[in-house]
């Protein structure tokens, strides 16, 4: 008889407090309509409102937003932390842009801008989404979906196979971080995950909706902001798994029950259909 593939199970976890900034691994999250608890609600933003990533600035990697019971702590090696409370509900909103979003946010002050601005030399401000259900609702398979300040979807599921098969191209492996997921998936075969349309984790449903078009982020190291090859995983990637839009990696997912996932939680595959890594 063939010998049984393990039950997919949630291998990792992981939050980004402030979008492009370095991840945290976390035991558990609680995912909501909008996407897990805690993810994505702060940004950093140019003066004119204009959301920054590392795409334009690596060194965001090197700054860690680490969740307080009434904000953030902003650090980085061997500086002063910087304590930023979430704005009070009287804060008045202003828009900032997020692609081609515009969307209403909070100032988190003075303090949190003059930190980014001098660890990142250049002017920007941090600003706060004070009600993800409603801020910014996206179009996602014809269904009205809030979604946080991450660039498209709630979520981002990858698997430990694909990774795998991907660094076995490699002349040198990447880490998972490069892919700034969500939810990682131990127990799969390689790819897989390009077939799945409906998963259960922990006590969440989930349906995927696309896959993740891939940039030069995946190029840099999450730990120390540097690039050490400025052609790779990308140029491997786009040698087998991309579409006419773009070089994939990891699935976009959005919330259809919320609930909460832990490492260790079983993974149900409830639909599957046609590869959606098929040329469109």
């Amino acid at each position: 008889m063939p010998a049984s593939h393990p039950a997919p199970t949630i291998s990792t976890l992981h939050l980004y407090p402030v979008k492009a900034l370095r991840g945290l691994n976390q035991i558990s999250l609680t995912l909501h309509p909008w996407g897990p608890e805690g993810d994505r609600r702060w940004m950093v933003v140019e003066p004119d409102g204009t959301f920054l990533t590392q795409r334009t600035l690596p060194a965001m990697a090197c700054l860690t937003a680490t969740p307080t019971h009434n904000g953030l702590e902003l650090s980085t090696a061997g500086a002063t932390p910087c304590t930023v409370p979430i704005p009070e509900p009287e804060t008045p909103s202003q828009p900032v842009r997020v692609w081609k979003d515009t969307v209403p946010a909070q100032d988190a002050g003075a303090e949190a801008a003059q930190w980014l601005s001098q660890h990142l030399g250049r002017p920007c401000k941090l600003v706060f989404m004070p009600t993800p259900a409603e801020n910014r609702v996206r179009l996602i398979d014809a269904q009205p979906t809030p979604v946080s300040f991450a660039d498209g979807y709630p979520l981002l599921v990858a698997t430990e196979a694909s990774l795998s098969d991907l660094n076995e191209k490699l002349a040198e492996p990447v880490p998972m971080a490069r892919f700034r997921p969500n939810i990682v998936v131990a127990g799969t075969l390689p790819w897989a995950e390009d077939s799945w349309k409906i998963i259960r984790a922990g006590t969440a449903i989930l349906r995927i909706s696309a896959p993740c078009s891939r940039c030069t982020v995946t190029t840099t190291d999450q730990e120390t902001g540097a690039i050490p090859n400025r052609k790779e995983p990308l140029a491997t990637l786009a040698q087998f798994h991309r579409t006419p839009k773009g070089i994939m990696f990891a699935q976009n997912a959005v919330v259809v029950q919320p609930g909460t996932l832990k490492v260790g939680d079983s993974v149900d595959i409830l639909e599957t259909g046609v590869s959606n890594l098929l040329p469109a």
